[in-house]
């Protein structure tokens, strides 16, 4: 067992650092909301702390899922950030979804301390979060992260380290680009069968058994059809995500074409006062299928 910190206590980091407790880890929290911080070491029977640094004070491993780039900064740097109060040895590990450029800079700065940095971003989403099944990417140096890894393995099911820093926030976007892709697809076959007459449910039980199956469809043809979009991932972070994935691709010279359509799509949706709604929203801007 060890000592860990989590920082960041959202609908997935609230649940992997209860996983990480129910483990027997010692664990530490901090939010930016301190009465949430409170109310998560009540529940669990850890500690809080007011500033990352004092979270990070003697922990072995610092965990972290904030919100975006300048978030992962904040709670990183400068005299209440995380750095300031590891030791030499500890090793963060990031599990927000970021650039994989903020990550080399920080991998970079924890290195100059002797701080081993593991860019982790995760899938699954908040029931893989709440349920300990999330996957787990992962770059950065081989022995820190052969060191996180057990401790990761509380709220994952499987975790793989893919290359060096930054390896693990770009498979994320692969991961991403996938999903817009397949989230597209369903909308507009499910808007299809709407025009159509056809009974989607029916069609869906039909080809998910076959090639075009997939956890997209078998988790979020029924709350589609049914004009529910409260289940998971929001179309902001979604776009943020997207966002990301298409400013590297213009780095490295890649060619996201249906990637930089669904974006826009997206943008639809939360013009559309949608923001909020988790990403199987798409299909509101092809069907009447929508929330009352």
């Amino acid at each position: 067992m060890a000592k860990v910190t989590f920082l960041g206590l959202g609908v997935m980091g609230g649940p992997m650092a209860g996983h990480l407790a129910a483990k027997g880890h010692e664990v530490t929290v901090y939010n930016r909301t301190v009465a949430k911080a409170r109310d998560w070491a009540a529940r669990h029977g850890g500690s809080f702390a007011a500033t990352p640094a004092a979270a990070a004070e003697g922990a072995e491993f610092v965990m972290a899922c904030v919100g975006n780039d300048d978030d992962l900064r904040s709670v990183c740097l400068g005299p209440d950030g995380a750095f300031a109060g590891m030791a030499a040895g500890a090793v963060f590990v990031d599990h927000t979804t970021v650039s994989a450029r903020v990550t080399r800079e920080l991998h970079a700065l924890a290195a100059e301390q002797g701080i081993g940095f593991v860019d982790a971003p995760v899938s699954g989403g908040q029931a893989g979060a709440e349920n300990g099944v999330l996957s787990v990417m992962c770059g950065g140096d081989a022995e820190p992260y052969a060191r996180a890894e057990p401790v990761i393995a509380a709220y994952s099911r499987i975790c793989r380290r893919l290359g060096e820093s930054g390896a693990g926030q770009l498979a994320k976007m692969m991961n991403q680009i996938c999903i817009a892709g397949l989230v597209q697809g369903l909308a507009e076959a499910l808007a299809f069968g709407q025009k159509a007459g056809l009974d989607g449910e029916a069609v869906v039980e039909v080809i998910s058994q076959g090639a075009a199956g997939s956890w997209q469809m078998a988790n979020r043809h029924k709350t589609m059809l049914a004009g529910k979009f409260d289940f998971g991932f929001a179309v902001d972070w979604m776009r943020k995500d997207l966002g990301i994935c298409l400013d590297t691709a213009d780095e490295i010279g890649a060619s996201l074409p249906v990637t930089a359509l669904v974006d826009q799509f997206y943008k639809d949706v939360q013009l559309m006062g949608g923001g909020r709604n988790d990403t199987s929203s798409l299909i509101r801007r092809l069907t009447s299928f929508d929330r009352d």
